[in-house]
């Protein structure tokens, strides 16, 4: 009863007119820049979180709600017009989507993601309202152990899910963690990493480690690879669906946020996994699996609301335990530190209008998505035909102003290129960007974190498993990064058996 009034009160907080603006602003800017080819929910986030320096917390960070789900939105648009998906999330959108839209019915495409993000995103954030609380109340009793241990399964879990092996999952860590030790001890005030240079004692700011990782990286990679190469966008009209659709698609649209949910809320969940999964359920289920391969619309409905729930299950982890477990939610937890707020436990306490009014301002994007959007399905398809030249000279253009404004000084742009070529290395040579980002956010705290458990155990190694919760937590560990030897144990027995 208390998570209700509370929402109740978030809605007098979000549906304020100003409030309301920024939520319109942040869904149309989301999806205009998720639309074009290679820019995902991260990048534009990345992009646009300088542009809201100048406004309060509860402004700023509806602004990014928008932002976030609009993008989301605009990468299916790629996908299934350009088969570009502009994230891991959106791939399987292009699956189906792509040749729907090559039959003639990309407008029934279009309207199927977009239905499936309305509701995914709606039952997901129902959850979100009915857990965070909970999650909570019980994470204010943990301590400098558990949080280490916690801190410690994200950094595991993020290098084995992400990339094609565990070695770049770990070098691509170990990149973040060094970015992440520039500037002052936090304890004894010992300089690490500053080369002698006075600006950087402070460290360098997570925002132009997000905009250089993700904008300049993605952008110097796309325009290496596809310097003059233009992909010809499928016209589309008004995004409809008839009787035969919706008998087809409502179903997938609500078994959707039940295998979304719960895997963007675990550490390095994110939506990558749930929308395979729900794929292949969605095949298993259908009565067309001939169709699968050639525009089945259940395989754009289930998917995109798979992923729109598990938008709202990784701000569960980031509200309640300061853990981003997306590269978007990273980008998030970043603009909560440009205004010193720091998520965890307390955050329902000690912001109670902020969180709340974020939530609610989660159900006023998802209908002003909605609402705008779909009339505006044909002027988005519109701006896929930008000219890459022109495309990727404006991201190199607004990710150097936006850098600039973090400090206003012009050795933060040599950090932006430089971390810019960082992460342009990192994509030749097949790192992921996620763990990287992860581990300059997340480095710091767990160093923190560490040097407080051994100090309350009197450097005892000890003091790290003496509670059954990090127990419990270093289980899991284990687990991960045992399964690999187990499943090969298990093939090489089934095949065994089948000699036999």
């Amino acid at each position: 009863m208390d998570s209700l009034t509370s929402l109740l009160d978030g809605f007098g907080t979000a549906l304020t007119p100003m409030n309301l603006l920024w939520a319109a602003v942040g869904v149309l800017l989301g999806t205009a820049i998720g639309v074009l080819p290679g820019i995902g929910p991260a990048m534009a986030v990345a992009l646009l979180l300088p542009v809201t320096y100048g406004l309060e917390p509860t402004g700023a960070f509806i602004m990014f709600a928008g932002i976030y789900y609009g993008a989301m939105f605009g990468g299916s648009t790629t996908s299934i017009l350009l088969n570009t998906p502009g994230e891991s999330a959106a791939v399987v959108a292009a699956i189906e989507g792509n040749p729907m839209a090559k039959a003639g019915r990309g407008a029934q495409a279009l309207a199927a993601a977009a239905i499936g993000h309305f509701t995914g995103g709606l039952a997901g954030t129902i959850l979100l309202v009915a857990l965070a609380p909970t999650v909570a109340a019980l994470a204010v009793d943990i301590g400098a152990p558990d949080y280490f241990a916690i801190m410690v399964l994200a950094f595991i879990a993020v290098t084995s899910v992400l990339g094609s092996s565990r070695i770049r999952g770990l070098a691509s860590l170990l990149i973040g963690l060094t970015i992440g030790l520039i500037g002052l001890d936090r304890m004894t005030g010992q300089q690490r990493l500053t080369f002698g240079s006075l600006q950087l004692a402070d460290g360098v700011d997570v925002v132009i480690v997000a905009v250089g990782l993700f904008a300049i990286g993605e952008a110097l990679w796309v325009a290496a690879h596809l310097r003059r190469t233009t992909g010809e966008a499928i016209p589309v009209g008004r995004p409809w669906l008839g009787r035969s659709d919706v008998k087809r698609t409502w179903k997938a649209w609500l078994r959707g946020p039940l295998i979304g949910f719960p895997f963007g809320a675990i550490p390095a969940g994110g939506a990558e996994i749930p929308t395979f999964l729900s794929y292949v359920t969605e095949k298993r289920l259908s009565r067309h699996k001939d169709e699968f391969g050639k525009g089945a619309i259940e395989g754009v409905a289930g998917p995109e609301s798979a992923a729109s729930a598990s938008a709202a299950g990784t701000l569960v982890s980031m509200l309640t335990l300061g853990l981003p477990t997306t590269a978007v939610a990273a980008v998030m937890l970043a603009a909560f530190q440009q205004y010193g707020i720091q998520p965890g436990p307390l955050l329902f306490e000690r912001e109670p209008d902020l969180v709340w009014g974020l939530i609610a301002s989660l159900f006023v994007g998802m209908v002003l998505l909605l609402a705008l959007n779909l009339p505006l399905a044909p002027v988005w398809a519109k701006l896929l035909r930008i000219p890459r030249p022109y495309l990727y000279a404006g991201i190199l253009f607004f990710a150097a102003v936006g850098a600039y404004a973090v400090g206003g000084a012009a050795l933060d742009l040599v950090i932006l290129l430089a971390i810019g070529l960082v992460g342009f290395g990192m994509r030749r040579y097949g790192l992921p960007v996620l763990p990287a980002v992860i581990g300059v956010i997340l480095g710091p705290a767990a160093e923190q974190q560490l040097r407080r458990a051994l100090q309350i155990s009197d450097g005892s190694p000890a003091g790290l498993v003496d509670t059954p919760f990090s127990v419990t937590v270093y289980a899991v560990v284990l687990i991960l990064l045992a399964w690999p030897l187990l499943r090969k144990l298990i093939g090489r027995r089934r095949e065994a058996t089948a000699r036999a």
